[in-house]
Formats: structure tokens, C-alpha cells, sequence
């Protein structure tokens, strides 16, 4: 069937924004960016005539996230429900917990709760907080 992941892609607003905070805020890079117009009878999009700007960001190698800016049609509201269906999430491995915490509170980026600091039988540490994105995309670290 499949055989890895490839991207995963966010609808945005404030394109620069995001990829600002992603790029900026997180450390990602800005791999590749795509200015995507649909011809009248569609595209593999289903929106026939869209306009779109893609920025893809991550790192060199593994999976990406997609950045996509609609310019038209103009993108639809959000719904900040995070126990609605279909509602997702990006998580992030990080080495330390609080430090990210801090940098981006200080950026005020908005967080659930504090760390969640818990230790294995075998005296690992394991941290996990949920935090979301300057467009209220909801994204989990973990240490």
C-alpha cells in the first residue's frame, strides 16, 4: 500500500507568518515554494481555477509540512474545537521540554499546560506538552 510519509498540509492565512514561526520560532528550513493556479475544469485539488501559494518546510530528509495559502478561493473559518472530528495535530521530537517552552512563551505562543514532566521504572525522563501555532494550529513536543 504505502511506503512512508511524504507531508502533511495546513490551510493558512498569514502565509509569511507561518512560515516565519515554523522556520524562525521551530528551526525548520523553507524547502521549496510553489505558486499553484488551477485550470478552469480543475485540477487534482477538486477547486477548478484555484489559486494557491505552497511553501514546504521541515528539514532535508523525512517528512514536511505544507504550508498552503488559498488566494482563491479565499480560505473558510476555523473551528477551535480540539475533540472535533477530523481535528489533528503535528508533533515534534525536542531534547529539551522547558527550554522550548520558554523560548516560545516568550514569543507568545499560546500553551495548554506547562510541561508534563513523568519518569520511566528505568528513570527515563519523558516530557510532553500541547501548544498552538500564531493561526491556532494545535502542536504537541515531546521530550
Amino acid at each position: 500500500m504505502v511506503s512512508r510519509f511524504n507531508h502533511t498540509g495546513i490551510v493558512v492565512d498569514d502565509l509569511d507568518r507561518m512560515v516565519s514561526f515554523y522556520c524562525g520560532s521551530l528551526g525548520l528550513t523553507e524547502l521549496n515554494r510553489v505558486e499553484s493556479i488551477a485550470p478552469p475544469e480543475g485540477n487534482h485539488t477538486g477547486i477548478p481555477g484555484s489559486s494557491r501559494t505552497l511553501v514546504f518546510v521541515g528539514f532535508e530528509e523525512g517528512h514536511r509540512i505544507e504550508l498552503v495559502k488559498y488566494h482563491k478561493p479565499v480560505s473558510a473559518g476555523r473551528d477551535d474545537d480540539m475533540i472535533r472530528l477530523g481535528t489533528n495535530h503535528i508533533c515534534f521530537n525536542v531534547e529539551d521540554i522547558e527550554k522550548v517552552h520558554a523560548d516560545l512563551s516568550s514569543k507568545e505562543i499560546e500553551f495548554v499546560t506547562d510541561p508534563i514532566i513523568s519518569f520511566s521504572s528505568s528513570g527515563n525522563r519523558h516530557g510532553i506538552v500541547y501548544a498552538r501555532d500564531p493561526e491556532g494550529n494545535w502542536l504537541e513536543f515531546i521530550e
